[in-house]
């Protein structure tokens, strides 16, 4: 299945000043939006579009997802909700849906929604968590806490929505030592997938001008760093947890910082298999089942 990728025109709450102004300190949805994707253009349009995209890059999936991705594609009242997400599945090749939100944008009215939905085709959250720390949401300005993450988590099992969480690492104050310890605490959540970002910053964000007045507090990853890095952490988690996504990779002319040379998204896949193969090694083999703990 390919995701096709849709901007609904959706904001969040921490840009239109319910929890705050100006977004997270890191985001720049343009980075991530493909050239197809624009709220100018009906969802349809763009699921049009994304699917001779994908074709004119020779995929041949068995079918599409459509993908709600920028912003938060939950804050919005139900009516508007179900307005965009029919129109989405009236499409004859989308299959389902996956839906990219915050977990301060998930009601029970929505939760009741999405459930129902759920039962007639394939629906699936991606909830942004980007860190288990409190200290850290609070000065990226997520606008929510980790407490947060966990109702929200349990609000779409109840519904039995299948979810997938989204983490940055590299955040300022935060260190390789830590996110290893996080493992423990994803392995605690309820979650089915996990699609993980080295942390990129982009330019014109706050956290470009950050980076510049406080670099110490960034841990800035080389490619060997975050290979290794990435081996280390897939030891430690839940092998029941699929990986959606290993790595970030964007335009280079949206980074304020740039230490890849360009290296693209099958690249890093490929060092990651390598190294676990050099390793021995495999997505929890420091995992223990019944205390749920890395050793």
């Amino acid at each position: 299945m390919q995701r096709i990728a849709i901007d609904a025109g959706f904001t969040c709450p921490n840009r239109d000043g319910t929890t705050g102004t100006g977004g997270c300190t890191y985001c720049l949805n343009a980075a991530f939006n493909p050239a197809y994707c624009t709220p100018k253009k009906s969802i349809t349009q763009q699921i049009d579009d994304g699917i001779l995209f994908h074709r004119n890059r020779r995929r041949e999936p068995h079918g599409y997802l459509a993908y709600f991705q920028a912003y938060s594609n939950t804050y919005a009242p139900v009516a508007v909700l179900k307005e965009k997400f029919e129109e989405a599945l009236q499409h004859p090749d989308i299959q389902g849906l996956i839906i990219a939100t915050r977990p301060d944008c998930l009601n029970e009215g929505i939760l009741d929604y999405l459930g129902l939905l759920q039962q007639r085709t394939y629906v699936a959250i991606e909830l942004g968590v980007e860190s288990c720390r409190d200290e850290t949401l609070r000065r990226i300005q997520r606008g929510h806490d980790f407490d947060c993450v966990r109702r929200a988590l349990a609000g779409c099992r109840k519904h039995h929505l299948p979810t997938g969480a989204h983490l940055i690492f590299g955040l300022p104050g935060e260190t390789p030592a830590d996110w290893l310890a996080d493992a423990e605490d994803l392995n605690a959540l309820p979650i089915q997938h996990l699609k993980f970002h080295q942390l990129q910053i982009f330019k014109g964000t706050p956290m470009e001008h950050e980076y510049n007045e406080k670099t110490a507090d960034f841990h800035i990853f080389t490619m060997d760093e975050y290979v290794e890095f990435i081996a280390d952490f897939l030891e430690r988690l839940n092998p029941a947890i699929v990986i959606d996504r290993l790595a970030g990779e964007v335009p280079p002319r949206y980074l304020a910082v740039s230490h890849w040379h360009n290296i693209r998204y099958d690249e890093i896949v490929k060092r990651v298999e390598a190294e676990l193969e050099r390793r021995n090694s495999w997505q929890g083999k420091r995992f223990h089942k019944k205390s749920g703990r890395s050793l």
